[in-house]
């Protein structure tokens, strides 16, 4: 009887474990369907909803590949299940590259503005009504540290978009100064005028005296 007992015992321990890894198995492949259906799906959305929606697909794509992943971290023989996550992955990625491809290119204008004066609009007039007496010295700190930093990298285009940015902001000066500019405020902007106007000249100079050059070649 007590061998019977054991049997039993040892027969439902089998069926547990048993029942255990079907149960992993087959939570393993819901998921895994439910990513591969996921990724297929996005050949029905318009590229207007992607733009729209892109960096909530992006974050959908990323939890619903780590689940997939995830359930198989438990099973013995999950290779052919984790070929089928990496199908996707690299479905995923071929349609991601040409949806970018798709996307209009920030031209290197917008990304040197972008840096130069952050997230601010400087206006197609250049204006510059947002800088005023109590951030001016703050804005040409930034602009002149900023091209200092970039100055190996700017095409000749670069620093003659600069030099327009500059004279803006040295014309917006001149309508601050009238505003009650500091005297120390204005003291430090004229230093940091005298520092970076030679700069801004020799580089200007030399950019185009390179393609000049490489133009002949």
């Amino acid at each position: 009887m007590k061998k019977f007992k054991i049997l039993l015992i040892t027969l439902a321990t089998g069926a547990a474990l048993i029942s255990c890894k079907n149960e992993k198995q087959t939570n393993a492949e819901k998921e895994i369907v439910a990513y591969e259906m996921f990724v297929d799906s996005l050949n029905n959305v318009a590229i207007i909803d992607l733009k729209t929606n892109w960096d909530s697909i992006e974050n959908d794509h990323q939890r619903r590949k780590l689940v997939a992943e995830n359930a198989l971290l438990e099973l013995e023989n999950r290779e052919e299940l984790k070929g089928k996550i990496i199908v996707s992955s690299d479905k995923y990625e071929l349609y991601k590259a040409s949806y970018l491809a798709q996307q209009p290119k920030k031209s290197t204008k917008s990304v040197v503005r972008t840096a130069l004066f952050g997230s601010e609009d400087i206006g197609d007039d250049m204006a510059f009504s947002w800088v005023n007496k109590n951030n001016i010295l703050r804005v040409y700190e930034n602009f002149t540290t900023t091209v200092e930093k970039n100055k190996d990298v700017y095409s000749r285009e670069d620093w003659d978009e600069i030099k327009l940015y500059y004279e803006a902001l040295d014309t917006r000066k001149n309508t601050v100064e009238n505003e009650g500019l500091s005297n120390s405020d204005n003291m430090k902007i004229a230093s940091i005028k005298f520092k970076f106007a030679p700069m801004l000249k020799i580089n200007r100079i030399s950019s185009k005296s390179e393609e000049n050059s490489e133009a002949k070649e």
